[in-house]
């Protein structure tokens, strides 16, 4: 199983729930076995520009690559990059 994790921070704060509406538009792509969008509790004082995470599963890496080949994948991404800072993404092989 891959887990995807990928945290965005808004170019402003005033567009963290405009990033967070488009980015939950992937949960539409048919490809993951788990899919969540929610905003950073920032809790943690080192760890407090980001405020969306993306957490996704994929059972394999070809479903990982179908999921960011899907048409609304390309189309959520020229929605979100223009309002976001940072992006930082994550695949990890974990055991199931």
């Amino acid at each position: 199983m891959i887990r995807h994790i990928v945290f965005f921070s808004a170019r402003h704060k005033e567009d963290v729930g405009a990033v967070r509406t488009g980015l939950l538009a992937l949960g539409n792509i048919p490809h993951s076995r788990h899919f969540e969008v929610t905003l950073n509790t920032k809790v943690d004082p080192l760890s407090d520009e980001i405020d969306v995470v993306v957490y996704a599963e994929f059972e394999d890496d070809a479903a990982l690559a179908a999921y960011k080949a899907h048409p609304l994948y390309a189309e959520t991404t020229s929605q979100v990059k223009p309002l976001r800072e940072l992006r930082y993404s994550a695949d990890v092989v974990a055991a199931t």
